[in-house]
């Protein structure tokens, strides 16, 4: 049996140095970036207890605030003040919140009334909310979030530094029954692993609204949504290309600050959803671009070429042996990330889901990017 093909200066020889490339493009990508996460250690939170404004958009949130609200008034930490801008709600959110507001001192509403003259989205709640907290260290959720515990406060705010005004945090998908589910999950585990890697190695691109800080001097010195303030989305990373510079950023990955949120229970939410998402993507810059596109790319002239090569019996052995030391030391890192994240069953299902969404992706991309995006 022949393992090593004679080599001869034809279109299989030429497909083989193709596949050599892209393998090698493939893995130094996960191994620079994916394996930034998979090795990072979160520092233990510091005994600096600064003042924090939790803000929280909420519209037409009755039934979440009911929930979900007590969960971060009751959080363990000394100062800090909740503010709710209530944004043209025309649900029971007023009377709830006043209610808590005789329970909890701390709880601020900033009310919105409803006009059709304001723009879809949280920009205009979160710069109301910004502008009227008392500290300079904030605190970003949802009204439908529920911290993993009552150290959230505390672990992400331990985080900010003489240097670091951004700290970016992770909010994952209650688990259900379901394909979709497991789908969702798996997207924004896998949207984690990419910008958390991406900001450890010096090009954050994005945050998750449901679980993000930032100082208020950093907003307003870049003057907050100004410059994308006309789109419905980019909130959290249109906003972060813009503010997170040189190494005024930091991650914070510790199970007690995780912020879960339900996942969408039909396709029809979900692609609405990604819609959103996508509509801020376009306006990406350049190198931003092709940074995300690196990985997907790759992967797929990766798998293209690898199968080409099996159809040549005199490539196939060494083309085979190269493929799976590349896929296995990936399985490894980016499932080291995964488990960083608590992830741990999609850690060890990876390469399933890794090939699910190298085709999967670019069918919701084209399919979501004609849906409105304008809701709240």
């Amino acid at each position: 049996m022949q393992i090593w093909p004679t080599f001869e200066w034809d279109s299989s020889a030429y497909l083989f140095l193709f596949f050599c490339f892209i393998s090698l493009v493939h893995l130094l990508f996960v191994v620079l970036v994916y394996g930034k996460l998979a090795f990072f250690k979160q520092k233990e939170s510091n005994e600096e207890l600064r003042p924090i404004s939790v803000i929280i958009a909420a519209r037409n949130e009755s039934d979440n605030l009911y929930e979900n609200l007590p969960l971060i008034l009751q959080q363990d930490y000394p100062q800090f003040e909740v503010i709710v801008v209530n944004n043209q709600s025309v649900d029971d959110s007023m009377y709830l919140l006043s209610a808590y507001q005789q329970q909890y001192p701390n709880l601020r509403v900033i009310d919105v009334a409803k006009s059709k003259h304001l723009l879809p989205g949280k920009k205009l709640p979160i710069t109301l909310g910004v502008k009227g907290a008392k500290y300079e260290h904030l605190l970003l959720t949802d009204a439908d979030c529920k911290p993993s515990s009552n150290q959230w406060i505390r672990q992400m705010s331990s985080n900010f530094g003489t240097e670091k005004e951004i700290v970016l945090g992770y909010a994952p998908y209650e688990k259900k029954k379901g394909f979709l589910n497991a789908i969702v999950r798996f997207d924004a585990a896998w949207i984690g692993v990419q910008y958390l890697s991406m900001a450890l190695a010096g090009n954050p691109y994005m945050g998750v609204g449901r679980n993000l800080a930032y100082t208020k001097s950093l907003f307003e010195r870049i003057r907050g949504f100004k410059s994308h303030y006309s789109l419905p989305s980019g909130d959290d990373d249109l906003f972060i290309q813009q503010a997170a510079q040189n190494k005024n950023h930091a991650i914070c990955i510790h199970t007690d600050t995780y912020c879960f949120s339900p996942a969408p229970i039909d396709w029809s939410s979900y692609i609405r959803q990604k819609s959103r998402h996508y509509s801020a993507s376009e306006h990406y810059k350049v190198i931003k671009k092709a940074l995300l596109g690196i990985y997907p790319f790759t992967l797929l002239l990766l798998l293209i070429s690898f199968v080409l090569l099996c159809i040549n019996t005199e490539f196939h052995w060494v083309s085979s042996g190269v493929f799976f030391s590349v896929i296995m030391l990936k399985w490894w890192i980016v499932g080291r990330c995964l488990s960083k994240l608590n992830e741990h069953r999609f850690a060890y299902t990876f390469l399933l889901w890794d090939i699910i969404f190298v085709v999967f992706t670019p069918l919701l991309y084209f399919t979501s990017e004609r849906k409105d995006n304008k809701r709240w």
